[in-house]
């Protein structure tokens, strides 16, 4: 950095002093945060209170403006040191956007294009990176502390953040576009199925049958494609099972917040450096079954594993919920089917139609609409008729068009179709009218 603002010519305070243009404050940036950089020891950087050592690095700011007799205006500085702040104790520019609740998703694209994710809309930012350097820095400054690395040898990284946000790195040469960030951020926040209710997710009719179908120990799949509200409404379905109850939850990246006190969370771990050490989902799968569950909870069902969770719902863990990316019901079918078959098991395409069909009741898939809300599209239950399977709606949302601020208008609409295990439902004790049911 030092040669880069030698090679600019900027040599001098007085050069300093005179500067205004965006790219000049840019200069200035570098000029301090390199020499504060140098100033910097143990003694500042290990203080324990995040307060206490932001202040510390204002005074040294403070003093390098001073000693480098650089003028800026009073909002010129709170912009440069709340810059340098970010870059040194933080991950710099991207910080503010990391701290803002609003956003629930942060996208590098290259060090030009930075987007956002914001009530399901994606906005591009005004922000940029002025090198391919500065971009590797924050990359390195992000996952150095997981004990990872991204290089050419090893292009992609995919980890969680302490705060359980995940993160997605790609790099050249697989990247084309220079390197690519991706923050998920984890949402703190437990959503109620009331809450989900005013969002417009659902209405008070399917928290009723929702109700029944967990007490009543269904297994369910939800399915949706990728930011469709999976896990948080997998989170809320959680405050409806009871408090007695162990549940064990497997996934790769620990994003679930369920409700209960008694949780035992599960994180498969990828292989290190030397290709050793991988523990899979399906190897947590199978261990959890040794371990007393009361219902299994996968957060994600993405490969082999599906074997050993269908076979968990099919020997005595009824109640279990899983998630898995899908465009539709139907499609969800056609996915646990294949990753069925990509076990070390060699089954017949009927036997495993056979197990989806006994250890699967439910299906609930949503989706995410043009006006941003995710809403439930389809509840359905999963029948095996003339040796394939059947997938019947239950109930679907309809939409009726937009309205002038274009929100999406529909209803969520009964098909008229009574699931076979409601009667498993009413013999459990679990009150569900049957007038839910009724085709309007």
């Amino acid at each position: 950095m030092k040669n880069q603002i030698q090679k600019n010519q900027i040599n001098s305070s007085s050069d300093l002093s005179k500067m205004n243009s965006h790219e000049d404050l840019n200069e200035i940036r570098n000029l301090i945060q390199y020499k504060l950089l140098e100033r910097l020891d143990s003694s500042i950087l290990n203080v324990s209170n995040f307060n206490d050592k932001r202040e510390k690095l204002i005074m040294e700011i403070l003093n390098l403006l001073k000693q480098e007799k650089i003028i800026l205006s009073k909002t010129q500085i709170n912009m440069l040191m709340e810059n340098l702040i970010n870059s040194i104790l933080g991950l710099g520019i991207l910080e503010p956007l990391i701290n803002d609740d609003e956003i629930s998703e942060v996208m590098v694209n290259g060090k030009n294009y930075i987007y956002i994710e914001k009530e399901g809309h994606i906005y591009q930012t005004n922000i940029r990176l002025s090198s391919d350097k500065q971009l590797y820095h924050l990359i390195d400054k992000i996952i150095s502390p997981l004990g990872l690395r991204v290089d050419e040898s090893s292009p992609m990284v995919d980890a969680r953040l302490p705060d359980g946000s995940r993160i997605n790195v790609i790099i050249p040469p697989l990247s084309l576009i220079g390197p690519v960030i991706t923050i998920r951020k984890f949402n703190l926040k437990l959503f109620s199925l009331d809450q989900l209710v005013k969002l417009g997710t659902l209405n008070y009719k399917i928290v009723q049958f929702l109700k029944a179908v967990i007490l009543g120990r269904c297994n369910i799949i939800i399915s949706g494609r990728t930011g469709s509200g999976k896990t948080t409404f997998l989170n809320a379905l959680s405050t409806i099972i009871s408090p007695d109850e162990r549940l064990i939850t497997i996934e790769d990246a620990a994003e679930l917040k369920l409700a209960q006190l008694h949780i035992i969370t599960l994180e498969s771990r990828p292989p290190n450096i030397e290709g050793k050490g991988e523990i899979t989902i399906r190897d947590l799968v199978r261990n959890a079954l040794r371990m007393r569950p009361d219902r299994i909870i996968i957060g994600e069902v993405r490969g082999k594993e599906a074997l050993d969770m269908l076979q968990a719902m099919n020997t005595g863990h009824e109640g279990s919920l899983a998630t898995v990316h899908a465009n539709s019901p139907k499609d969800l079918i056609s996915r646990l089917e294949t990753m069925t078959l990509m076990s070390d098991i060699n089954l017949s395409t009927n036997s495993v139609k056979r197990m989806i069909a006994a250890a699967l009741h439910l299906i609930i898939h949503l989706d995410r609409f043009p006006d941003g809300k995710r809403r439930i599209t389809n509840i359905s239950e999963v029948l095996f008729n003339n040796k394939e399977i059947e997938v019947k709606d239950i109930l679907v949302f309809k939409q009726e068009g937009v309205n002038s601020n274009g929100g999406v208008l529909g209803n969520f609409l009964p098909t008229g179709y009574i699931p076979n295990f409601y009667n498993k439902l009413i013999l459990r004790g679990i009150e569900l009218n049957d007038e839910i049911f009724n085709k309007v």
